[in-house]
């Protein structure tokens, strides 16, 4: 057994030993490191969050406004269904392209598949994407025009609407029932927006809000100021009765303005369309067939005068007629959309209106063209 004195001893030397060995360092580093990594991946998630929220936003105000563009047209097609449509009918329209581009590459040309699945590799891609913004185009287009159509309808019977309504509030009802129990079937597309006027003021909601909402539904001036005019007289307080009567005065005198303004310019609406549709396919036509002429003509100078040792070459003319004839139906197509237009725009004061003009007057003009053509070749080709 050690005595007293060793023991202190042996303590004393591993008190010495371990002051001598270094002491461990806390490292706060990898604690921060650790922190800073979970504080990084929570701000990333945070972003990547914000990110789905503002694109999901999108998506359904994108939506929202296809619904409401639609329903101004008096459809209620989901926008689901119609981007499914048209995607349909761009596949459907590439696989008849793409059975033909293989059925008439590989029997008539000879030529090899891997250049054929190139070739319909890049329809595909390339096509199908022009098909796609095509169809959304067109399908943006015929909406508004229906929109425009109804718009036309409701401007043209609200005068007789604002005095019935004006009559029903003369005989003792107020605002709200004198505008439903004025809806009539003849009034078509005003009657049902009326009539849904009538639910939601039925359903809580406030008049003047109501009535403002299908003000600015169509972007109709004169429905808008129509509307306006309604809500100041509720507003103040004043007889409503007589306000609508003079409203629906001035629209009529408004429309008696337009067509007078239209009727003294009939002489340049004569004078465009019988430029367009009569005189351009006829100076086409005997162009064309002038350069027909000329042309054997000059075949024929050009053998006599070389035969009688003039030294003088006449060859054809400059232009092919075919190239000319593709010229001239592609100018009378362009001369014809543009004229429509400013004949739309003259009478009417609207381009749209002169759209349903556009195919009448192309037809017109492109068939005129080829009966001319016809007509003044065998003429002229008997004197020469």
């Amino acid at each position: 057994m050690p005595s007293l004195k060793e023991f202190l001893k042996k303590k004393q030397e591993e008190t010495a030993n371990q002051a001598d060995k270094p002491k461990p360092k806390f490292n706060i580093f990898p604690f921060f490191k650790k922190k800073h990594k979970k504080e990084g991946k929570i701000e990333h998630f945070k972003k990547e969050i914000k990110k789905q929220e503002k694109k999901r936003a999108s998506v359904q105000k994108r939506r929202h406004n296809l619904i409401l563009y639609v329903e101004k047209a008096g459809l209620s097609i989901a926008p689901e269904l119609v981007s499914k449509k048209l995607f349909n009918i761009c596949v459907f329209i590439n696989l008849i392209i793409s059975a033909f581009l293989i059925y008439h590459f590989s029997t008539t040309f000879g030529i090899t598949w891997p250049t054929i699945l190139l070739s319909i590799a890049a329809l595909w891609i390339f096509v199908f994407i022009m098909l796609l913004f095509v169809l959304w185009v067109l399908f943006y287009l015929v909406i508004d025009l229906k929109i425009f159509k109804r718009k036309i309808g409701i401007e043209d019977v609200l005068p007789d609407y604002l005095q019935l309504t004006a009559s029903n509030i003369k005989a003792g009802m107020t605002i709200d029932r004198a505008l439903w129990y004025a809806v009539r079937p003849r009034f078509g597309v005003l009657a049902k927006e009326i009539e849904i006027v009538a639910k939601e003021t039925m359903g809580g909601e406030d008049l003047k809000a109501a009535l403002q909402k299908f003000a600015d539904k169509y972007g109709s001036v004169l429905l808008k100021r129509s509307i306006s005019l309604l809500i100041e007289g509720i507003e103040a307080g004043g007889e409503i009765g007589d306000l609508l009567n003079k409203i629906a005065l001035n629209i009529q005198e408004t429309k008696i303005m337009k067509r007078e303004m239209a009727a003294n310019v009939t002489t340049y609406v004569i004078f465009i369309t019988f430029a367009a549709i009569a005189a351009a396919p006829v100076l086409f036509a005997l162009s064309g067939t002038l350069i027909q002429v000329i042309g054997s003509f000059g075949s024929v100078l050009g053998d006599g005068a070389s035969g009688a040792g003039f030294g003088l070459s006449f060859s054809g003319s400059g232009i092919e007629y075919s190239d000319f004839k593709i010229f001239a139906m592609v100018s009378l197509i362009v001369t014809s959309f543009f004229s429509a237009v400013i004949i739309a725009t003259i009478k009417k004061g609207n381009a749209k209106s002169g759209l349903k003009y556009i195919p009448i007057f192309i037809i017109t003009s492109v068939t005129l063209f080829l009966i001319a053509d016809v007509v003044l070749g065998k003429l002229l080709g008997n004197f020469f």
